[in-house]
């Protein structure tokens, strides 16, 4: 998915969505850009909420097509806990959760190491960056990928990296779990779900 310059989009959003702008050297510009200007205090409540629909989208990496349909399942299902339902659709794509095991730094990396066959899910190579992985499933890198320079520093990342709660893994058989489904509450998101879907209910 083609995004445009990150640092133009991420300061028009005014957040971090990317991995390349949740730095030191970021948060200065925003705040040294940003003086003076009103920012977005005049938007109307449709402008805020695009925003955090596309705050979300961007964060995830994915094309408006595919969020759009996210958003339509949870509409549609008529849940009560609709942003809940989004976060966890969000979550356990293929791609993401690859990313959340720490074998790749970036959504977008992760999504390259799906699309080129280096992963399994319960033994299997899965080539679908959007595949829904389910609890109790086990995501590994293949067997003839774990010596590849994609993976060569995993080890070396685990040591500052704490994988999330509802996944676990094994560093030395590059293997993990998905123990339990994500959950919104606590987390310290960039974006407003519940703002997303009442945006598209418009």
């Amino acid at each position: 998915m083609k995004t445009g310059p990150k640092f133009k989009i991420a300061k028009r959003l005014g957040a971090p969505i990317f991995e390349k702008t949740q730095t030191q050297k970021f948060r200065v510009k925003m705040e040294t850009g940003t003086k003076g200007k009103k920012g977005g205090k005049n938007r109307s409540s449709y402008g805020l909420q695009l925003i955090e629909k596309q705050k979300a989208r961007f964060t995830y990496g994915i094309t408006a097509k595919q969020f759009g349909k996210y958003i339509k399942e949870v509409i549609d299902s008529k849940t009560v806990h609709g942003p809940e339902e989004l976060y966890k659709k969000l979550e356990t794509r293929l791609d993401n959760v690859v990313s959340r095991l720490g074998l790749a730094n970036t959504r977008r990396f992760a999504r390259q190491l799906v699309s080129h066959g280096h992963i399994t899910v319960n033994g299997v190579k899965n080539t679908i960056a959007s595949t829904v992985v389910r609890e109790g499933d086990i995501i590994a890198v293949r067997e003839g990928s774990k010596n590849t320079k994609a993976f060569k520093d995993v080890s070396e990342r685990h040591k500052n990296y704490t994988v999330p709660n509802w996944l676990s893994f094994d560093v030395d058989k590059m293997s993990g779990k998905l123990v339990k489904m994500p959950t919104l509450e606590g987390q310290d998101v960039l974006f407003d779900l519940g703002q997303v879907i009442e945006f598209s209910k418009r």
